[in-house]
């Protein structure tokens, strides 16, 4: 599974380092940009057992800010802002690695710096008793969520 954790801020404009669970780490510019959910659609992204996306519809390619080529066969966590605690995906993979369903906001950083905030559920793809991958499907988030959940982020590691 991929994770990574942010070593340094998330301030308007500021380059961070994202740094992945393996040891590897990327530059990304992160701003105070939010795009917004577009409304009425759902964004879906399926990925193999480690986590590196197999499929994505066109609503993941536009709000990602990333080409489709640029997309499939990179670890989900691309998208992983470093806002977002290790915590949470810790949750995350164990739910679904113990084959059950998982709900919870997630903030995702755009290819562009910027962020847009989802209400995602993973659910893990199963076949022949075993996981072959996961499925996730991201619909937009309330305002009181997003308030909700960034207030408890800021108060996990």
């Amino acid at each position: 599974m991929h994770d990574m954790k942010a070593a340094g801020g998330a301030d308007s404009g500021n380059a961070t380092i994202l740094t992945y669970h393996d040891g590897s780490s990327r530059h990304v510019v992160v701003t105070e940009i939010e795009t917004p959910f577009p409304e009425g659609r759902l964004i879906v992204s399926r990925t193999d057992p480690a986590g590196f996306i197999t499929h994505c519809n066109p609503a993941f390619v536009e709000m990602s800010g990333y080409r489709l080529d640029e997309i499939i066969g990179q670890p989900h966590c691309l998208l992983r802002h470093p806002d977002m605690p290790a915590a949470a995906f810790k949750e995350l993979w164990q739910t679904v690695g113990g084959g059950k369903k998982w709900h919870g906001y997630v903030k995702n950083l755009r290819k562009d710096g910027g962020y847009y905030w989802v209400y995602a559920t993973v659910v893990p793809n199963v076949r022949d008793g075993r996981v072959v991958g996961y499925t996730s499907v991201r619909r937009k988030p309330s305002r009181t969520r997003i308030e909700e959940a960034a207030a408890l982020y800021r108060t996990l590691v």
